[in-house]
């Protein structure tokens, strides 16, 4: 079985590789995107203080997804490698390992998060008027962090052995479940903001248990205790092609509490609901991207270790050249459509306002993300830790942070709606000069 794997995965024409392993991920990420809206689309009904508190929270959800990429893409790229280079019982340790290590990271975030809910809330950007609604949503967000650390740990060695349909197939099952939750907890039985957490967590543990079952079908690689082996070697190599992952998510969420801090200080509640519309929004934008390349990833690191340089390069020209072309379409869209499309969240004219100039400005540059993800996926995936640390870090942290420490300090809220448009514009710059640092040594 193995050995039918490998052939697939070297001797496939690389464009019709990517697109076999790129529909189902590019499906589960729409899904996903769709999922991660879901509570700001029904809890909007209720609020603009329950909006907002759904967008404070998900600074804590972005670093338990953080959490769960390091250990996921860490172990994940290794084993792929290992695949490629014919090494069966490394491959097998690592998913053991990585996983394990997730679930425990899990359980550390749950307990000490909810020890400390009312300090990590106020911390974030929560207000007097979003506090108590920040709070019941946390507590049980927190509750399921090792569900959700374990899933996006599966889900990623799944996809990196190239079975990206059992992914796709699990995380479709958890977004069902938390769409059909959410409006039957939020309105039908009038659990507010309770249910929408309730419905997501039920959503992630659901992921988990299909995740977890189809670990153990067809030609994966099956978790087992005896393979648990969690020394300096394998921490090593986890932290070697998670590290870039773990910067990105641990970014994002410092990049969203403080997007909320500067909203709240310059427009309140109702700017800090309409940035986080706008960054739900930008998610589901970025989804079929981020899916696209994950199409890639496993083509990249399996090609690499066999020591296939040149579809490694052919890969990533392919995905750049039609991600880009891909999300100037969608970015044109969203940017006649801005004010119609936050509205649909929020209908409230202050939420609506801010919104839209942020989703319009973002907008004009998301065609950017194109070359910025598939080099910071491709650096990834040949284990360039470093340099692909570097590169996941340049939009939420080192061009983002300082940008929402200074821009609105000289334009105001509108200093705010323009930040991320502007960390995408310097991001780029870095991204070429990444890329080409390890493409012209890859061979014809």
């Amino acid at each position: 079985m193995q050995q039918n794997r490998y052939e697939m995965m070297t001797t496939t024409p690389v464009p019709k590789l990517i697109l076999k392993m790129a529909v189902p991920t590019i499906i589960s990420m729409l899904v996903t995107g769709i999922y991660n809206t879901a509570d700001t689309f029904f809890v909007g009904k209720i609020s603009t203080q329950a909006t907002a508190a759904v967008g404070i929270v998900f600074t804590v959800m972005a670093l338990v997804q953080a959490t769960g990429f390091f250990c996921g893409h860490g172990s994940g790229n290794f084993l792929s490698r290992m695949l490629g280079a014919g090494k069966t019982k490394e491959a097998n340790e690592m998913a053991s390992t990585g996983f394990a290590l997730a679930i425990i990271l899990g359980i550390i975030i749950a307990i000490v998060g909810n020890i400390f809910v009312d300090d990590i809330a106020m911390m974030i950007g929560s207000t007097p008027t979003t506090l108590e609604d920040t709070r019941k949503y946390m507590r049980i967000i927190l509750i399921g962090a090792p569900f959700m650390t374990g899933q996006f740990v599966i889900n990623n060695q799944l996809r990196f052995q190239g079975s990206a349909v059992y992914a796709m197939v699990g995380l479709m099952c958890g977004a069902a479940m938390n769409m059909v939750l959410d409006p039957l907890l939020i309105f039908v039985f009038n659990m507010g903001v309770t249910g929408a957490a309730v419905a997501t967590i039920m959503g992630q543990i659901t992921s988990f248990i299909v995740l977890l079952v189809g670990s153990s079908k067809g030609e994966n690689i099956r978790l087992s205790f005896k393979n648990i082996h969690i020394n300096s070697y394998y921490i090593k190599e986890i932290t070697n092609g998670g590290a870039p992952s773990l910067f990105r998510q641990a970014l994002a969420a410092i990049a969203s509490l403080l997007m909320n801090k500067a909203a709240g200080t310059f427009g309140g509640d109702a700017a800090i609901a309409g940035m986080s519309v706008n960054t739900r929004v930008m998610m589901m934008m970025s989804s079929a991207l981020i899916g696209f390349g994950q199409g890639y990833q496993p083509v990249c690191s399996f090609n690499y270790g066999a020591g296939l340089k040149k579809r490694v390069k052919e890969g990533y020209f392919f995905c750049v050249k039609y991600s880009t072309i891909f999300l100037c379409i969608v970015g044109a869209v969203c940017f006649y459509f801005a004010p119609q499309i936050i509205a649909v969240f929020r209908d409230d004219p202050e939420v609506i306002a801010v919104g839209s100039v942020a989703l319009k400005w973002t907008s004009a540059t998301i065609p950017l993300s194109g070359c910025i993800v598939m080099t910071n996926m491709m650096l990834q995936s040949i284990g360039r830790g470093v340099k692909a640390s570097i590169m996941a870090s340049c939009r939420n942290g080192i061009f983002f942070i300082p940008m929402i420490l200074l821009l609105p300090q000289l334009f105001g809220l509108f200093g705010v709606e323009i930040t991320q448009a502007v960390a995408d514009i310097f991001s780029i710059l870095v991204s070429i000069p990444m890329a080409y640092s390890e493409i012209r040594h890859f061979k014809e």
